[in-house]
């Protein structure tokens, strides 16, 4: 009798304590607990990679043969603003193909591409064949004093794969920042 008894209030337990479970999360609605490392709740809030390497030109899987991922030297910012601290006269003469915001500017694994990429043109002015063939993505952080979150590492390793496996890019033909 006893061990019927220790199982009713072990599962009365369990109900109670679902019971609460369920509360808090309606309660909380779409703000959800201050996450840890990685929260799947706003990572969904993203948009999906393979819509950010859609471009208004052709793109051939010829054209490009190489990925290199550096920091923006930057601790926050988006195109507008990365444009405007370079003292650039337009955001279109950014110098990469696609940026991953930190939350400060963007949210933070957002995936920007720039009009380099739209246009299918080299991120470099006066370029030549390799730079040419180069994708530049650009993280936001300055790689010292600002790292990047846990957000633009994932996003930056799925944009990575993705693109290897559109453009058919070797893995050993990806350069990431020496501390990455």
């Amino acid at each position: 009798m006893s061990v019927r008894t220790r199982e009713a209030r072990v599962f009365a337990a369990l109900l109670i304590s679902m019971a609460a479970g369920t509360i808090v999360l309606m309660v909380l609605g779409s703000n959800p607990p201050a996450a840890g490392a990685f929260c799947l709740s706003t990572y969904h809030h993203l948009d999906p990679i393979e819509e950010t390497i859609f471009s208004r030109a052709d793109q051939y899987p010829s054209c490009w043969n190489r990925i290199e991922v550096c920091y923006s030297g930057t601790n926050s910012g988006n195109i507008e603003q990365l444009a405007s601290l370079a003292g650039l006269s337009s955001p279109e003469d950014i110098r990469c193909h696609f940026i991953i915001c930190n939350g400060l500017g963007g949210g933070d694994g957002q995936i920007l591409s720039t009009e380099n990429w739209q246009k299918q043109d080299s991120a470099i002015p006066g370029w030549t064949w390799r730079s040419r063939a180069t994708i530049r993505i650009y993280i936001i952080a300055d790689g010292k004093a600002t790292h990047p979150t846990d957000f633009q590492i994932k996003r930056a390793e799925a944009l990575v794969e993705l693109l290897c496996r559109k453009f058919e890019i070797r893995p050993n033909a990806v350069y990431y920042p020496s501390n990455w």
